[in-house]
């Protein structure tokens, strides 16, 4: 039950060619995000892949405290959608991968990020913390800045950022 007495829609918009789809147990494909160690780096801050079961606990766990959802891009080429990368979203936290080191860098995470800001006024939010940016992760720290959330507290790797709705 992601956040208590919300129904957790199955899929947001973000623009024509990317939306978020609910998490629904299936996160098999995910798996080679957590292989790469660029990716893992910015995730945990040290590289030790995941394994499946490893990864299942994972989502298992963030969807127990929030919503979470696989981000998703169009792929006119083949008429489908690709999960591209994943974000998890309560109150007092928004943990976001973009998986596919191909998609990085192209303001994915920003146009995600401020649709969850959307999802946050529409539940009734004040605010929006992201409890922990390693401070070495810049591409993030720049992203979330842009998106208006600033630094609130030190974190023991990072800080902690929170967004004023």
């Amino acid at each position: 039950m992601p956040i208590p007495e919300i129904i957790q829609p199955e899929f947001i918009r973000v623009d024509e060619n990317m939306r978020l789809r609910k998490y629904a147990g299936n996160c098999a494909f995910a798996l080679d995000w957590y292989q790469d160690e660029e990716t893992f780096m910015m995730v945990d801050g040290q590289y030790h892949p995941y394994d499946f079961d490893r990864l299942y606990r994972m989502y298992e766990f963030l969807e127990k405290r929030g919503e979470v959802y696989f981000i998703e891009y169009r792929d006119d080429n083949i008429m489908s959608w690709i999960p591209i990368g994943a974000v998890s979203f309560w109150q007092s936290d928004m943990p976001i991968v973009i998986g596919k080191p191909e998609f990085r860098g192209r303001g994915i995470g920003e146009k995600v990020v401020l649709a969850l800001v959307e999802r946050g006024k529409e539940l009734g939010f004040n605010d929006i913390e992201v409890a922990d940016i390693y401070d070495y992760n810049l591409p993030s720290i720049r992203m979330f800045e842009k998106c208006g959330f600033l630094p609130v507290g030190k974190t023991e790797k990072g800080h902690r950022y929170r967004r004023y709705i």
